[in-house]
């Protein structure tokens, strides 16, 4: 099931908790995390750096419960998750993108089945510009003329802001571009979703993390970047997008749900469960909290968008198993 779908699909299946859900809050329905015993040991994380601070933060809750556990999380980007699940050298695999066919074939052959794909949180896709530009919402298809060498969109190449419609002084002044490098899964997103798999621009200033996107365009007058919402600061602005269906939407929670943004994407944690195994209590218990209300309640505090209950509490089955 690809992003957009999945996120439809949590919204139908949440009609008991949408009013909440629709305004960014937590789900009062969630479960509270009840500590549990003989959780002990070292807990390593490597992947997503759009979930790197959410994941800290989930570590730093889940020693209150667990002094005692040690936590270790490198977030240099999605496409280093699967290899350190299949090497073993990782419990969990934050991702901002699904695995690719070509991972879980490599994952497969390894162990024999499938990883398990947990979804923890909502997240909108952001494309952000100086909080001083006068320009408030664009269409995908001037999205692609701003980042693409190939325009599968149809568009024309966009090298002022002038070509994306501002006016007056702002017409003439280039278009500064930052984005994220190839490492990234929201590059990968971002790549197949706006772009539809075309290339990148070359005039794009490629950044190892998502706050030095947000950096980059709070500092220049002519930026314009793509990050996950909880990058967002007082120095940018999320512009509104308009999908293929067109309609200007902003990149809120009920946007999110119904589908109406259409950068809207689930932000992943991969884990390695045999079938008709348990996972060790150390992993199970760390994921079990990431989808408890304290869990939620961080994602909300990170800038995300919660879970509905009833979505968590179908992903928490599949870890419990």
């Amino acid at each position: 099931m690809n992003n957009t779908k999945q996120i439809t699909a949590l919204f139908a299946l949440a009609v008991s908790s949408v009013s909440q859900l629709m305004a960014g809050q937590v789900d009062s329905n969630l479960p509270d995390y009840k500590k549990v015993f003989g959780v002990s040991g070292t807990l390593n994380a490597v992947g997503s750096d759009t979930l790197n601070n959410m994941m800290a933060l989930w570590a730093e809750g889940f020693q209150t419960y667990y002094p005692n556990v040690k936590i270790q999380i490198e977030g240099k980007g999605s496409s280093t998750a699967p290899p350190s699940l299949i090497e073993g050298t990782s419990q969990l695999g934050p991702m901002s993108r699904e695995m690719k066919d070509s991972e879980i074939d490599k994952f497969e052959k390894k162990f024999g089945y499938k990883p398990t794909q947990v979804s923890v949180a909502i997240d909108a896709l952001a494309v952000f510009a100086n909080k001083d530009n006068p320009i408030d919402q664009l269409s995908l298809k001037q999205v692609d003329t701003a980042f693409s060498s190939t325009f599968k969109r149809g568009g024309k190449p966009a090298k002022v802001w002038g070509d994306l419609g501002a006016k007056g002084a702002w017409s003439s002044k280039t278009l500064s571009l930052y984005g994220r490098n190839s490492a990234s899964g929201t590059y990968g997103f971002f790549k197949k979703v706006a772009l539809l798999s075309g290339d990148y621009s070359t005039a794009v200033k490629e950044q190892p993390g998502s706050s030095a996107v947000v950096q980059g365009v709070s500092s220049d007058l002519g930026g314009l970047g793509y990050s996950g919402i909880g990058y967002k600061t007082s120095g940018v602005k999320a512009l509104k997008i308009a999908g293929d269906e067109g309609g200007h939407f902003e990149p809120t929670a009920e946007n999110c749900l119904t589908g109406d943004y259409p950068l809207a994407r689930t932000l992943l944690i991969y884990c390695n469960k045999a079938p008709n195994k348990s996972l060790d209590k150390l992993t199970r218990e760390f994921l079990k909290f990431a989808l408890s209300k304290q869990g939620q309640q961080i994602v909300a505090k990170d800038g995300y968008y919660p879970l509905p209950a009833e979505i968590a509490s179908q992903i928490r089955a599949t870890i419990e198993k």
